[in-house]
This record gives C-alpha cells, sequence and structure tokens, in this order.
C-alpha cells in the first residue's frame, strides 16, 4: 500500500477510530467506578466474600460487561495506531506487538465475564445451599472455573501493559505521537498490571487525548507523519540550544581552559650584542 493510499484509508476511518479511542477511555473508567459503588467486605474473609457477592452480583455483572466492551475498544485503537505505525515503517520490531496488543485485551475482555459470572454462581449456592461454612467456601473458590478465569485474565493485563508501552514508544519514534503522548503510553502501559490508583486516570486520560489527536484538533497541531504518511522523527535537541558541557568524574565541571601562552617577542633591531654596552666590572682591592 502506497502512502497515498494508506492516507486515503485514514481519513476514510478517521471518525469511526476517534469513537473507538473515546469510548475505550470513558469504558475503562466507568466500569471501575460502577464496581466501587454498593456494599464491599472490609475483611479478606471467604464465607462474607460470597455472601456480599450474592448481594451485588449485577452490579459486578454490568460493571464486567462495561471493562469487556471497554477492552474491546481498546484493542481496536492499539490495533489501529500499531498499522499506522508499521505503514510509516515496516522494518518497526517487534513486528507481533499489535497482535499481542490485540490478543491481550480480547482475553482479558473475555476473562473479566467469566470470572464475574462463575463468581456469582458459586455466591448463589454458598447462599442457597449447605452451612456456609469456612470449608465449604474454600471448596466454591477452589474450582476450576474460577481459577482458569483468573489466570488467564492476568496473562490478558500483561500482554496488554507490554502491547501498550511498545506501541506506544514505537508510534512516537515514527513520528505520530508527540513526545507527550507517547511517555504518557507507556507510564499508562505500566500502570495496567501496577494500579497506583484504583482508578486508572492516566489511562483513561491517554485514550481520550489519543482521540482529540486523531481528530486533528491538537493544540500544538498534528504531528506531520499524519499527513505525510512517512516516518517524521523528532529531532533529538531542541534547534538552538547548545550542548551540555562533559562532566569529569562525578559532580566536576570540565576545568576552564587555560589562556594561551603570549609569544615571545623576537630582539628589536640593531641590538645585537655588539652594540650594546658592556658593564663596568668592578674592581675588587
Amino acid at each position: 500500500m502506497t502512502p497515498e493510499e494508506r492516507l486515503a484509508y485514514e481519513a476514510r476511518v478517521r471518525t469511526r477510530q476517534v469513537v473507538l479511542a473515546a469510548a475505550a477511555g470513558i469504558l475503562v473508567m466507568a466500569a471501575v467506578v460502577i464496581q466501587l459503588g454498593g456494599p464491599h467486605v472490609k475483611v479478606n474473609e471467604q464465607t462474607l466474600g460470597l455472601v456480599t457477592e450474592h448481594k451485588r452480583f449485577a452490579r459486578d455483572l454490568i460493571g464486567s460487561i462495561v471493562s469487556a466492551i471497554g477492552f474491546a475498544a481498546l484493542a481496536w485503537t492499539l490495533g489501529y495506531l500499531w498499522g499506522c505505525t508499521t505503514a510509516r515503517d515496516p522494518a518497526v520490531k517487534p513486528r507481533f506487538t499489535g497482535i499481542m496488543a490485540v490478543v491481550g485485551c480480547l482475553l482479558s475482555a473475555v476473562s473479566v465475564v467469566a470470572y464475574i459470572v462463575n463468581y456469582g454462581i458459586q455466591a448463589n449456592h454458598f447462599v442457597s445451599h449447605g452451612s456456609q461454612t469456612y470449608p465449604e467456601a474454600n471448596a466454591l473458590l477452589s474450582k476450576v472455573s474460577l481459577v482458569i478465569p483468573q489466570l488467564t485474565n492476568d496473562l490478558g493485563l500483561l500482554l496488554t501493559a507490554v502491547g501498550l508501552v511498545l506501541v506506544s514508544m514505537s508510534a512516537m519514534r515514527v513520528g505520530l505521537l508527540t513526545r507527550f503522548l507517547g511517555y504518557l503510553g507507556i507510564i499508562a502501559g505500566i500502570l495496567t498490571i501496577l494500579p497506583v490508583v484504583p482508578i486508572p486516570i492516566i489511562e483513561a486520560y491517554w485514550l481520550l487525548a489519543l482521540a482529540y489527536l486523531i481528530s486533528g484538533r491538537w493544540p500544538s497541531g498534528v504531528p506531520p507523519a499524519w499527513s505525510s504518511g512517512r516516518v517524521e522523527r523528532w529531532p533529538g535537541r531542541p534547534p538552538g540550544r547548545p550542548p551540555r558541557e562533559p562532566l569529569l568524574g562525578r559532580g566536576r565541571a570540565k576545568p576552564a581552559t587555560e589562556p594561551a601562552p603570549s609569544p615571545v617577542r623576537a630582539p628589536a633591531p640593531g641590538s645585537t650584542r655588539s652594540t650594546t654596552p658592556k658593564r663596568k666590572r668592578k674592581r675588587r682591592n
């Protein structure tokens, strides 16, 4: 596909990609906000957890479906951004980055819903049958139908995080993302597996900012790679900025250069030894 054909394709699907990126940012945050509401267990106890889940199953199910749709929109967004990156630079590596990001998002989307559905089934069984003891709760929570979705969700989040970091880095290198959005996408990928706050604010902001950039309304101007269809690398140092002086050792600046020695003057013409008056020697007594 030539750069002109690629640009024509991106122009056709621009509106769709803006909607998907914005929807991903909104839904990823909305899913967490929905699940933060309702009753929660204040202590980590399995019997109380099952009883509480029986009360809040509808809320968690809605939140998991919203999260799954958000992950699907994120998969589409990362796949589109990776396609734009490889169209500018076919030699970008690793080449499986786009597939890894899409697979990770879809795996997490399916795993979240599967886990909540199975958790709700076990919670309903625990409340409706048996004596509601700890061994019974432990047996229900140890079933394969609950363990497998947990493992696949962790794997999906890991693949999503690595894919988000690599896609953001590669898109920034070819000139599709500004340095701010590139580094912010890397931070968002790290926070996917190491959440500092319960609400994914950074991830949502990055997706909304990406949607605004794709729409062509970025405040400082859209990066030129979006309009040229080719690699437009960012300069290594802003123009007009002098390089820093190198350091010698730790904390020691480069010593100042010594002034050049003044040139030795040649003797004036005519002042040779023969013409120089001799000093009179003092006689000794």
